[in-house]
């Protein structure tokens, strides 16, 4: 079992998690976690060690937030086609072939470029590398979103053509 799946098995993602995730309010609130997290570090120079009660709230809320939200059953949203196709792509990476699967893992690449620089930004408490940072990551996850959004109605079309033959 790779690190996603473990990750994915001990947050408790089981079937009803994911469509509870694919919720758009569950994506876009996990976004609004960015520069939430991003001030709860920085406030350290504000605040002192209390900023570790900040950290603790933004963690606290990633790992509720994919189940508490309403279960989304019927994929109609940017958001939700695009979680549904994370998941699938969990069970079965061999699904993303070809030049796609070199955009996932540029997509993973400039994701991890963003968070170095995030991380640095935010240890040496500076702005532009925070901020240009957390702009990779999110544009990042973005592009990797819509990606799987199109592998998840791939699924669909074949899925259709299957039961039509």
């Amino acid at each position: 079992m790779k690190f996603l799946d473990k990750y994915a098995s001990a947050a408790g993602m089981t079937d009803e998690a994911w469509k509870r995730h694919a919720n758009p309010w569950s994506v876009w609130t996990r976004f609004a976690a960015i520069p939430a997290m991003i001030l709860a570090i920085w406030s350290r120079t504000w605040i002192g060690w209390w900023a570790l009660a900040a950290v603790a709230l933004v963690i606290v809320w990633l790992v509720v937030n994919p189940h508490a939200f309403r279960a989304i059953e019927h994929p109609g949203s940017w958001t939700a086609r695009g979680i549904y196709g994370e998941k699938l792509w969990l069970k079965d990476r061999s699904l993303v072939k070809g030049d796609h699967r070199k955009v996932q893992r540029l997509l993973v690449t400039v994701g991890s470029a963003g968070f170095v620089l995030l991380a640095y930004g935010l240890i040496a408490l500076q702005v532009w590398p925070t901020v240009f940072g957390a702009t990779l990551v999110i544009l990042g996850q973005l592009w990797r979103i819509d990606r799987l959004g199109q592998l998840y109605l791939a699924s669909q079309q074949l899925d259709r053509g299957a039961q039509g033959q």
